[in-house]
Order: structure tokens, then C-alpha cells, then sequence
């Protein structure tokens, strides 16, 4: 198919696909065009990480817009205009790059995790909540989540997508559970972008050394965030879905955690000083 010129409904169902759970794909259309056999507006590439579909009419103007692409998606570039010359001609492309939303999994539907899923679905998770109880694992708790399912805590990922995008929380009602999903997820050949569990440290360091004891290696323990979220001295449910979010910002974007207050400085370098001084 990469040979063959791609419509629109092509290009809109590949977006699609991506968009709920498939692989990432930039889509590059031609904005304008100048030179002999340039490719007309609208002509349009859709490209993955090892294959591509359409073409934009010429080899080197396919590989130029197939390496553009790519190195969108390798680097999270948001959509936008670029420029390639191949074969003679100039063409002005739009680069967009379609990926799933990053996944939000939350076992246990109590009460931490009511907030946790508002809180994870207005950060841009996909939020799936998983939990053992009929009267708990309902559309109506958790009205903001893509997916709500009764689970086996025995089994508890069955049927579950799980996937180096995805980010687990675990917050079930009892420590038995949150050790053994744990144990579930540690044993897999791929780990979550993310795995954190409550409890307090004396529970943390329990866990971590019964998992130890049955062979989970050093650097996949040190990986765990439990106690899980940022230091905020949360109390209420509320405030712990928030630092639990906190902290999951912190895991996708990066930075330090502090106050921005005391990286930026900004009262001790001014405040005080006469207007214009240095």
C-alpha cells in the first residue's frame, strides 16, 4: 500500500486507530507544492515506526517526509508546518503525529480512587478502574473513566491492555490485594511506565522484601513508587489523588518536585531592590 495514494478516509482511519491503542502514526499532508510533477495539496503520507502507507508521487519525496515523520514521533513533536525538497520539488508539509492517550490503570474502587480517576481523566489519562465488588465497580462512582470492569483480584489483569505507556495505581481495600497485583505485574517481561502503591512505610518495606525473597530484582523494586505520590502531607482522599497526580505529571514531563517559589528565587532576588537595578 505504500505505493498507492492514500485518501482522506484512509488517513482518518489509521488517525483512528492509533488514537485507541494502536501504533503511533503522523500523518503528513501536502500543503503546497512547486516544481515539475509536484504532488497536488492534500496528498498525503501515513507513517509508523517501520512502515509507511500513500505517497507524495516521487521515492526521494516519500523518504524525506517518512524521515520527518519519524523523527515526530521519536521526539513528541507537536503538529505543525515543515519544509522538504526532494526530486526537484518544494513541498510544505503538516506533520501531526496521532497516539493513544497514556493509560491510567486503578485497582481498587474505593475511596482514594474516586478522586484519583477525576483527577487522572482531567490530566489526559485513559482511566480503567478495576476492583472485585459488584456494588463498587460501577459506571456510576466513576462517570469519568473510559473503562470500569469487575475483576478476579486472584487474576487481576485478565483482559486488561497493559503496555509500556500504561500507569498503575494501587489502591485496593486491603494490603493482601495491592501485594499480589504487584507481584502480577513485577513477574511480566515489560513493566508499566509506572507502577505505584499506598501504604504506609513499615507496609512498603514488607512488601518490597517479600517480593525481593521471591526473586524481583533490586532495579525493577527501586522502580516502585510506594508510599505513592509527592510529599504534600496529604490526609483526605482528594489530597492524595492529588499528590498521587502530582506525581504522575512528574513521571511524564519531568523536573524536580520543589516548589517552583524556591527554584526560581524570584522574591529573594527582587524584592526590595530599586526599579531597573540589577
Amino acid at each position: 500500500m505504500s505505493g498507492a495514494r492514500l485518501s482522506a478516509a484512509d488517513a482518518v482511519h489509521f488517525a483512528r486507530e492509533a488514537l485507541e491503542g494502536g501504533a503511533p502514526m503522523a500523518a503528513v499532508t501536502v500543503v503546497d507544492a512547486e516544481g515539475d510533477g509536484a504532488p497536488r495539496p492534500g496528498e498525503r503520507l501515513c507513517v509508523w515506526a517501520e512502515r509507511h502507507a500513500g505517497t507524495l508521487g516521487g521515492a526521494q519525496l516519500d523518504e524525506a517526509a517518512v524521515r520527518m515523520a519519524r523523527a515526530a514521533l521519536a521526539d513528541g513533536s507537536p503538529a505543525g508546518s515543515r519544509e522538504v525538497e526532494a526530486d526537484g520539488i518544494r513541498c510544505a508539509l503538516y506533520v501531526e503525529a496521532h497516539r493513544p492517550p497514556p493509560e491510567l490503570v486503578i485497582v481498587g474502587a474505593g475511596h482514594i480512587a474516586r478522586p484519583l480517576c477525576r483527577v487522572g481523566a482531567m490530566l489526559g489519562f485513559r482511566v480503567t478502574v478495576l476492583d472485585d465488588r459488584p456494588a463498587f465497580a460501577t459506571r456510576e462512582r466513576f462517570p469519568e473513566a473510559a473503562e470500569v470492569r469487575r475483576a478476579d483480584f486472584g487474576d487481576p489483569f485478565r483482559g486488561v491492555r497493559m503496555g509500556p505507556g500504561t500507569h498503575l495505581v494501587l489502591v485496593t481495600r486491603g494490603h493482601k490485594y495491592d501485594f499480589e497485583a504487584l507481584r502480577d505485574v513485577l513477574r511480566r517481561d515489560q513493566v508499566p511506565a509506572y507502577v505505584g502503591m499506598v501504604g504506609s512505610r513499615r507496609r512498603t518495606r514488607a512488601a518490597l522484601q517479600a517480593l525481593a525473597r521471591e526473586g524481583i530484582g533490586p532495579e525493577r523494586l527501586r522502580a516502585i513508587h510506594a508510599p505513592v505520590g509527592l510529599d504534600v502531607r496529604a490526609e483526605t482522599p482528594e489530597e492524595i489523588a492529588v499528590a498521587i497526580g502530582a506525581e504522575l505529571v512528574l513521571v511524564r514531563r519531568g523536573g524536580t518536585g520543589r516548589p517552583l517559589r524556591d527554584l526560581e528565587r524570584v522574591a529573594e532576588r527582587w524584592v526590595g531592590r530599586e526599579p531597573g537595578t540589577e
